[in-house]
């Protein structure tokens, strides 16, 4: 069986709910819904979004290219093509599968949470 491996970005949830931003499990990296606040602007938060996740996979040892599904969680889907130049300088050349759902996030400044599944194998 496979080591797992446990990836922390230190940020203040991971603590107060009890989970990890991302679990590695073999060839396989699961990574948490993943926000950030550093902006009002929400094209502005899902890059931010996608830098952690990005670190968080390089830390895994898995990269951006190896992402094979995404789901995107925003609480005004009206706001979704706003991301679009965003996610596709992203996962332009990735393509992976993705979703998009519209559902209330923790915290009423996040307008967009990021979630990603890597494989390498």
């Amino acid at each position: 069986m496979s080591d797992r491996k446990l990836i922390s970005s230190g940020g203040p949830w991971e603590d107060r709910i009890g989970y990890s931003r991302a679990v590695v499990q073999g060839d396989w990296a699961f990574v948490s819904g993943t926000t950030s606040t550093e902006s009002d602007d929400v094209a502005e938060q899902a890059d931010a979004a996608l830098a952690i996740i990005a670190a968080a996979l390089e830390e895994g040892g898995f990269s951006m290219a190896d992402v094979v599904r995404v789901r995107y969680l925003l609480p005004d889907a009206s706001e979704f093509e706003a991301c679009w130049p965003t996610l596709r300088r992203w996962f332009g050349d990735v393509m992976p599968a993705a979703t998009m759902q519209q559902c209330d996030l923790l915290d009423p400044a996040m307008r967009i949470e990021i979630e990603a599944t890597a494989f390498k194998g």
